[in-house]
């Protein structure tokens, strides 16, 4: 996804939206909120197992929190949040009644000053930072809107949180024109292709864009070079996968890369069937394909009926055209050519 924001200055309205957005700016979204769980192992083990993170700080009797689990430690869960002020949801009703009834979470900032460690009891206080002028991206136009949480252990602070979401009205799409009658079959028949042949003939849905930062920016520039590349430690060598700022393992922001060989196997796997989305065509299959250099990565795993996909099956690289931008890494089954 690739938001664009321009159009800066006022809303342009004459009933004084921004004028009325701008004033939540600085006013409380939450105060005095509690961590409803202290800082605990268990957690700290799931969040490690799901990130592949191994790093023997977060382990054992002098076990320390991930610093990026700084968020987690304040969620509201399924049950939300139930210390939000009446500013928070004051401002969340005058976007949707002017419109803007979608949201996208577009980015983050962290900043951490001490660490957390189990036992240690979480209270937090957030602040509406911003409501910026209305903004036209690709999705639609709207409000960015930013909050702050200053989160404390003991009282004292120990890490600070931006989250920035887009309130927006989406944009309208034209529509595309319906098939002449009894083509759709023959249509269907062109839906088998090659590494870089487009997905199908028929006019459907564009896949959403990914999200290319400063971070990723050399991975989507490997994948348009037909090239998957992986991250390198400049200091202890390790290899990582997704990019990452620095190393998990030692901390150093140096890196350079390697290129995958393509090679690898199914270490699991789900079947998509619902929701149903106009870009996709359920069901099919999603892999977390582990590579021969030893990094696992999400793509979809092709060449295969959904059902027969298996945990161990050999797959490699291809690059798919989805369309006339977009080139995506696919896991082929069969493994060598």
């Amino acid at each position: 996804m690739t938001l664009t924001r321009s159009q800066d200055g006022p809303d342009p309205s004459p009933d004084g939206l921004y004028e009325r957005l701008a004033g939540f700016a600085g006013r409380a979204a939450a105060t005095a909120g509690v961590g409803k769980d202290p800082v605990n192992l268990p957690m700290i083990r799931h969040w490690c197992e799901a990130m592949g993170d191994d790093h023997p700080a977060y382990r054992g009797p002098d076990a320390v929190a991930p610093p990026t689990m700084l968020q987690a430690w304040t969620m509201g869960g399924l049950s939300g949040h139930t210390d939000r002020s009446s500013a928070h949801e004051e401002l969340f009703a005058l976007l949707d009644g002017a419109g803007y009834t979608s949201v996208v979470a577009t980015d983050c900032e962290q900043e951490y000053l001490r660490p957390l460690r189990p036992g240690d009891e979480i209270t937090f206080d957030t602040v509406i930072e911003s409501v910026s002028a209305l903004k036209t991206t690709k999705l639609g136009s709207g409000h960015f809107v930013t909050t702050r949480t200053d989160v404390r252990a003991g009282g004292q602070l120990a890490g600070t949180h931006r989250f920035r979401i887009l309130k927006y009205a989406p944009a309208t799409r034209p529509r595309s024109p319906e098939p002449p009658a009894g083509t759709e079959a023959k249509q269907s028949e062109g839906k088998q292709h090659g590494p870089n042949q487009l997905e199908g003939t028929r006019t459907k849905a564009r896949r959403p864009r990914p999200v290319v930062n400063r971070d990723n920016a050399g991975f989507w520039e490997g994948v348009a070079a037909h090239r998957l590349l992986i991250q390198r430690c400049g200091d202890c060598a390790a290899l990582r996968f997704p990019w990452l700022p620095g190393c998990a393992d030692c901390g150093s922001p140096e890196w350079d890369t390697v290129e995958a060989s393509g090679a690898g196997t199914v270490y699991s796997y789900v079947v998509m069937h619902h929701p149903s989305f106009p870009a996709f065509d359920p069901p099919y299959a999603v892999g977390l394909v582990e590579l021969a250099e030893g990094v696992r990565m999400v793509s979809n795993v092709v060449g295969v009926p959904y059902d027969k996909v298996r945990i161990g099956m050999p797959v490699r690289l291809e690059f798919l055209r989805v369309d006339e931008e977009l080139e995506l890494p696919v896991f082929r089954a069969g493994g060598e050519d």
